[in-house]
């Protein structure tokens, strides 16, 4: 079973608004959080902030820990076209603020542009099951 370990920010502005990420990395485009896999020894602080803005072009401070969300996907439900066995997800949740950068797409990633959604509209839009799990440890709801 491959195992991964991801960090992740929610983030919001002064219009209630979330950032999030448009995930390309698999047999189906999503909309994501802003974050990704820890690199060998990196602390999960770290990753998530180095994620917010290689995804982003934000630089964030990261604040509490919301949670940490297990799950291991079935090999027949795994989205990247590369993969072979099931897979568990280890993925941690902080809320974070930005502190500098400005909005840019990612190029040569996993994903492909980042944008602001009101949460009404962030609950229409395809999307990966840890945005919902995530808004919910932050307790926004629409």
């Amino acid at each position: 079973m491959d195992m991964r370990v991801a960090a992740y920010a929610v983030i919001t502005d002064d219009d209630d608004r979330v950032l999030l990420a448009h995930w390309i990395d698999g047999r189906r485009a999503a909309w994501t959080l802003p974050g990704g896999g820890l690199e060998a020894g990196e602390d999960p602080v770290q990753a998530v902030r180095r994620e917010v803005r290689e995804e982003t072009g934000f630089r964030v401070t990261v604040g509490d820990l919301l949670g940490i969300h297990s799950r291991v996907i079935p090999a027949e439900a795994r989205l990247a076209d590369d993969s072979s066995g099931p897979l568990h997800t280890l993925r941690i949740v902080y809320r974070a603020r930005i502190i500098g950068g400005r909005l840019r797409h990612e190029r040569d990633g996993s994903t492909d542009r980042a944008e602001w959604f009101t949460l009404p509209a962030a609950r229409k839009v395809r999307r990966v099951q840890l945005v919902d799990i995530a808004l919910r440890m932050a307790d926004l709801r629409t």
